[in-house]
């Protein structure tokens, strides 16, 4: 999988962890039995931006953890040609990364992993509106990450 990374924080601290996202497409595809080459966009953002983002594009006026759009579910008529694997955009709030992690008693690797991930199932057509869709969501999240990141700190 293709990962082009973004960092509108302008902070070089991120970069070290890059590598986690390499580990999580990997994990994924191998669990996932994805054969295509994909290429997904992280860019990586702060909570007024992200906050920003979802007031204008999901209409809910408030900061949240992270946000995908994926490239099915923007573009409905629109059919991908054989050769194009783009599966979207996922936003990452770094400053909930880091709260978030604290929050739930894990490190800022795990964390940081698992909202690449989370992104991730979505742009792939993974969903948790619905109970059934949400125990198996969960469940592949809880298997990838668990491989990539302990969850002791």
């Amino acid at each position: 999988m293709n990962i082009v990374i973004t960092n509108k924080t302008r902070s070089k601290e991120f970069k070290p962890y890059y590598y986690l996202f390499d580990q999580v497409a990997k994990v994924a595809e191998k669990e996932l039995e994805l054969k295509d080459d994909y290429t997904i966009s992280v860019i990586l953002v702060r909570s007024k931006k992200i906050k920003e983002i979802n007031r204008d594009y999901r209409n809910i006026d408030r900061v949240t953890d992270v946000i995908s759009f994926a490239i099915n579910d923007q573009i409905d008529d629109y059919e991908m040609m054989e050769t194009e694997k783009e599966l979207g955009d996922v936003f990452i709030n770094v400053d909930y990364a880091y709260l978030q992690a604290k929050e739930y008693g894990h490190s800022f690797e795990r964390e940081f992993a698992f909202l690449f991930l989370h992104g991730l199932l979505h742009c792939l057509g993974y969903d948790h509106m619905q109970k059934e869709d949400e125990e198996v969501m969960f469940k592949i999240q809880d298997l990838i990450i668990d491989q990539v990141v302990k969850r002791e700190i």
